[in-house]
């Protein structure tokens, strides 16, 4: 595959990544797209395949692909409905595995959805450790330090994925595993051991008591203004 397209893949991918109650989604419709399926008919069809690997796996199915209906514009005013399903990265995972693998965008999906599942797995242990709630972003509560050397690692990631025109699987999570160590060795050199620091105050907490403190000087503002 070349680095081209790879780059224009992983782009795409980043950009198609939803998010709510930090947890992230993928609409099926969007990943058709990304998978370079034409018809929704034939997509549903590697769909249905992903469906009967989660449940074999002995994972809950409605877990990870959530049904829905929404209203598309067909231009001129008119809309229509139209089904799509919420779904998981563990759900993209599945289905990039049941896709067609002359596909180009499907050997890229299989690596990066596999990828984004090890990521998920570090941050579930991350927030079990500081004791973060499963509902909340693991971000509001991570260090300014922890969060710029994650995106550091990542990004050593991506560059090298386009750099050394990377493909397998296996290739990409060595290279992510070997980025996260390294920078985490400049961390430990400088005698900084990231799972001993404390979770940072509750980002949301923070926001809500500036909003509370910008109305009480607000307030304050106007009672003096009518003196």
């Amino acid at each position: 595959m070349k680095k081209e397209i790879i780059s224009q893949l992983h782009s795409s991918f980043e950009l198609a990544v939803n998010e709510t109650d930090g947890i992230e989604f993928w609409f099926a419709r969007d990943l058709q797209e990304l998978l370079g399926y034409t018809k929704w008919e034939n997509f549903i069809k590697v769909i249905d395949k992903a469906k009967t690997a989660c449940a074999n796996a002995k994972q809950e199915t409605s877990d990870h692909f959530l049904d829905l209906r929404k209203m598309v514009d067909l231009g001129s005013g008119a809309k229509r409905e139209i089904e799509d399903i919420m779904l998981t990265r563990y759900a993209c995972y599945l289905i990039a595995q049941n896709g067609d693998p002359r596909k180009d965008e499907i050997a890229f999906a299989m690596s990066y959805f596999a990828v984004q599942t090890r990521k998920q797995e570090s941050t579930l242990d991350m927030k079990v450790r500081l004791g973060i709630p499963d509902n909340r972003p693991l971000a509001d509560f991570l260090p300014t330090i922890t969060i710029k050397a994650k995106d550091f690692a990542n990004e050593l990631t991506n560059v090298n994925i386009r750099k050394s025109d990377i493909k397998s699987e296996s290739t990409i999570t060595s290279e992510h595993v070997k980025n996260n160590k390294d920078v985490r060795g400049l961390l430990l050199k400088s005698g900084i051991k990231p799972e001993n620091l404390p979770a940072e105050e509750d980002l949301k907490k923070i926001e809500r008591k500036v909003k509370s403190e910008d109305k009480n000087l607000l307030k304050k503002t106007k009672k003096l203004k009518k003196k």
